[in-house]
């Protein structure tokens, strides 16, 4: 286990996840200190196990949400907490298992490096990766790229990253009705690029799990796709709107 950050944490949001949720933990915290858990509204026993994890290990903390948000909406209640409680930086840990826990000190180094940019994963698949999630993924990438004028966002939907959480906490209250779902990994590094923060792109695998390997996905075609599709319809308007400002050289609203 790595010696404790003061700036840095790793934030897992958690929602009915199986025994996968620990195995992520463990994986986490043998590479990184500290490491926050978001319970959103769990059913499954999680929560409990988790706060006795919690009990024996210095280093890990464990947040309960009574009622189910969404993804963003637990990240944001951790956001929130840790910069009360001064930390600048989190990097966003699926709960799944698809995450890989070994490149958290590359990316975690990469923050420090270069502290005023998000550092997103791009992902590296392996045979395991469903067809038709990487075909959706390459239209939503198509859909950033053109509302960032190709900032610099190679993967538009892979949640392992590095955020500084500040600019992102300023925006997700600013636009209270997006970014608390499976939106939020799209919006949130679109809307940031949108301010002038600069995207460090690193690869780092997925893995996806069978339901007999212990995976659990809460991500459903019609009704996430629906919701990813008005997000885009929502960030292409606020592109076309940016872009007499972006002509003129003033600055653009995020």
């Amino acid at each position: 286990m790595s010696a404790p950050s003061g700036t840095h944490l790793v934030l897992i949001p958690s929602y009915n996840p199986g025994p996968k949720v620990f195995e992520t933990v463990r994986a986490a915290r043998e590479q990184w200190t500290p490491v926050w858990v978001v319970v959103d509204g769990s059913t499954d026993g999680t929560a409990e196990a988790l706060l006795a994890l919690q009990a024996g290990d210095p280093g890990l903390t464990v947040l309960v949400r009574r009622s189910n948000g969404g993804k963003g909406a637990a990240l944001l209640e951790g956001f929130t907490e840790a910069l009360h409680r001064g930390y600048t930086h989190a990097l966003t840990l699926d709960s799944d298992g698809q995450h890989p826990a070994e490149c958290i000190p590359a990316f975690m180094q990469a923050s420090l490096e270069h502290p005023q940019a998000m550092v997103l994963g791009r992902p590296l698949f392996d045979a395991s990766a469903p067809a038709l999630r990487v075909k959706g993924r390459r239209l939503s990438n198509w859909w950033a790229h053109l509302e960032t004028l190709g900032a610099g966002i190679e993967d538009s939907l892979y949640g392992f990253r590095v955020y500084p959480m500040a600019p992102l906490v300023r925006l997700m209250l600013e636009h209270r009705r997006a970014m608390r779902r499976f939106d939020f990994d799209v919006e949130a590094a679109v809307r940031l690029s949108w301010g002038g923060m600069p995207a460090l792109n690193l690869p780092a695998p997925v893995r996806y799990f069978t339901a007999e390997q212990g995976g659990v996905s809460h991500f459903r075609y019609v009704r996430d796709n629906l919701l990813l599709t008005s997000m885009h319809i929502r960030l292409f308007f606020g592109f076309l709107a940016r872009l007499p400002r972006l002509a003129s050289g003033r600055p653009a609203a995020r």
